[in-house]
């Protein structure tokens, strides 16, 4: 796996991670997606679906929501790696 210039990181136990993710690698090159057992945000993850983008957190009511939020985290953080 390459690293990625943007991380998102999903508990296996979450809602989001019963999504294909890993077509964010294939639409974003520069990022990696990581499967965990757990990230230790319990409570968040059984109410809600949520992911770390680059160690931000990153959550919604439903699992699209919350793709769609997790691809403009992405591009505010390449956006921001691009500019430097």
């Amino acid at each position: 796996m390459g690293m990625g210039i943007v991380v998102v990181e999903v508990c296996s136990n979450n809602l989001l991670s019963m999504l294909d993710l890993e077509q964010l690698e294939e639409e974003y090159p520069e990022i990696a997606v990581m499967r965990t057992d757990c990230l230790n945000f319990c409570g968040m993850c059984r109410a809600r679906p949520y992911a770390m983008v680059n160690g931000n957190k990153v959550f919604a009511k439903t699992s699209e929501e919350c793709l769609l939020m997790i691809k403009q985290a992405i591009e505010a953080e390449l956006k921001e790696f691009y500019e430097i």
